[in-house]
């Protein structure tokens, strides 16, 4: 039974990193942001209005449409997941789209390549996962600093889980 119990906390992940994309403008901005976007077109509108050029008062209220839609698309896409996890012997990672469709990628982190691809002014602009010939690419959503961070940690976890 010991066996058992060593089997399966050797194989317990030691790394787990959740991946979201940031979103620097939250629900209250939001709701700061569209009421004096609201109010601003309501007292421009009405002066408008007021002068007898109606037309503009709903052009306004159609460039207030257009940045409510822009921000409700962009706080969509931050739905996207991505969840990667290392144990001595496999490496997971979950890709989770904004529709909610996720997609699963395994491997054998002693089979696996981590690339990073940087630039000079930049930093890290893109980072995948290799191994048997498939690649997955990840965190491709990041911040540059969370980039740094996450290769740094992810690279680390690699390294363990080769030397276990």
């Amino acid at each position: 039974m010991s066996d058992t119990n060593a089997s399966f906390q050797a194989d317990e992940p030691f790394f787990h990193a959740l991946l979201t994309p940031h979103r620097s403008l939250g629900r209250t901005g939001f709701l700061v942001l569209m009421g004096a976007l609201m109010f601003g077109w309501l007292v421009t509108g009405a002066f408008f209005l007021s002068r007898g050029a109606w037309p503009v008062f709903g052009f306004f209220g159609l460039d207030v449409i257009a940045v409510y839609i822009a921000f409700r698309a962009n706080y969509r896409a931050a739905r996207a997941r991505e969840e990667v996890s290392v144990s001595r012997t496999s490496l997971d990672i979950r890709k989770t789209a904004p529709s909610g469709k996720s997609e699963a990628h395994r491997f054998n982190p002693f089979w696996t390549r981590f690339s990073v691809a940087r630039h000079a002014e930049i930093g890290i602009t893109g980072m995948t996962v290799e191994a048997r010939g498939q690649n997955v690419s990840i965190g491709g959503f990041l911040d540059p600093d969370s980039r740094e961070s996450f290769a740094a940690a992810f690279s680390r976890a690699l390294a363990t889980a080769k030397t276990r």
